[in-house]
């Protein structure tokens, strides 16, 4: 006689007798009972038993006849009911004689396919500036023409408005700093950056209008004063920021260089009326030159002093006589390094059209103002 519980299988997962209710009577619980308190072994009521593998195919209901339950008696006397499950044969892997015939049966024998030579063209997760650089040429674009055509315009505009008047000069010069404001976001890939535009041109119009009430006498303490207080708020705002940390604080630096390019493009506003006028004709001049179709090392040169000439001959017209070509020639100096900032590391079309355009004008107001005071 087997020691193993009744209805123990060792391919299958036991299941508990199910007796029949009709004449089971006291006596025979009382007996099932007393022997199963007794029990020593280890059954399925102690222990879970591992689960054996379900077939795919389940045998229909099938009748198991009485069984003896190892006490001299019958378990189910009238007979007893149960699901039989028929494991089924795995099937037997035998291996290929055709080495070709295996590799195909067995992807995970297959090699890996390797990489291809390295090419010139690259593909579409390349950027233009790592293809540049694959193809030995430089990462850098320039604005071109038509953004020096803008810049030269706008420049006029503030040379011509700044012989009219300080108010004439507004106009041109908010257009300016918003210009900046709305650049220098784009040229770091912080786009649309609403928050922070509003933020840097809204900072460059309280510096207007402090100068408006203090006076050019005063344009130092009311630029930097606004300055100062625009960088506060943008540290504060950056503080209440939900981001990341390194988010937040390539956002903060973002929003103060943007505010200070445009509180200091008000340079212009605070500067001499006809230092702007030599400065504004002496950008536009050196941004043209650049954008002609030169080799690099002859337009930087060609620039300057084209800017240098211009200053001269605009000087002439104007007080400052010969001292406009030093104001022309750094006016065209800072213009360039603006242009070469706008020009970093393939940018779009639009920071082209913005920071391309804004930049060589903002970044010439300091020596304007400077320049222009030291000269009168």
């Amino acid at each position: 006689m087997s020691n193993q519980p009744y209805g123990y299988d060792a391919h299958q997962q036991p299941q508990p007798a199910q007796p029949h209710w009709q004449g089971y009577d006291e006596s025979q619980a009382a007996h099932a009972q007393q022997y199963a308190q007794q029990w020593e072994g280890q059954t399925w009521d102690t222990q879970v038993q591992p689960q054996a593998p379900v077939a795919a195919n389940v045998t229909e209901t099938a009748y198991l006849p009485p069984q003896a339950d190892g006490y001299g008696g019958q378990a189910g006397q009238h007979g007893q009911y149960a699901a039989q499950v028929q494991p089924q044969p795995q099937p037997q892997a035998h291996p290929h004689p055709n080495p070709q015939v295996r590799s195909q049966a067995d992807p995970v024998s297959q090699p890996e396919p390797g990489y291809g030579p390295p090419t010139l063209t690259g593909n579409a997760r390349v950027t233009d500036a790592q293809r540049a650089r694959a193809e030995g040429r430089s990462p850098i674009i320039e604005p071109g023409m038509q953004p020096a055509l803008i810049t030269a315009v706008l420049g006029l505009l503030l040379a011509g408005a700044a012989a009219i008047g300080e108010y004439a000069l507004a106009v041109p010069l908010v257009i300016l700093q918003a210009v900046t404001a709305a650049g220098w976001f784009r040229l770091n890939g912080m786009w649309p950056a609403r928050q922070g535009i509003v933020l840097a041109f809204a900072g460059a119009l309280a510096a207007d209008v402090a100068l408006f009430a203090a006076g050019r006498e005063h344009a130092p303490a009311a630029i930097l004063g606004t300055l100062g207080v625009w960088v506060l708020l943008g540290i504060v705002l950056g503080l209440r920021s939900h981001a990341d940390p390194d988010e937040r604080m390539y956002g903060l630096m973002a929003t103060v260089a943007s505010a200070a390019l445009s509180i200091i493009a008000a340079g212009y506003l605070a500067a001499v009326a006809d230092a702007v006028a030599v400065g504004g004709v002496a950008v536009a001049v050196a941004v043209l030159a650049r954008a002609l179709p030169l080799p690099t090392p002859v337009s930087v040169v060609v620039s300057p002093l084209a800017a240098t000439g211009a200053g001269i001959a605009v000087g002439g017209a104007t007080e400052l006589g010969t001292s406009g070509a030093l104001l022309g020639g750094a006016a065209a100096l800072c213009a360039l390094i603006g242009h070469r900032v706008a020009s970093y590391d393939y940018p779009s079309r639009f920071v082209h059209f913005t920071a391309g355009v804004a930049l060589p004008l903002t970044a010439a107001a300091p020596a304007v103002y400077l320049l222009g005071r030291a000269l009168a």
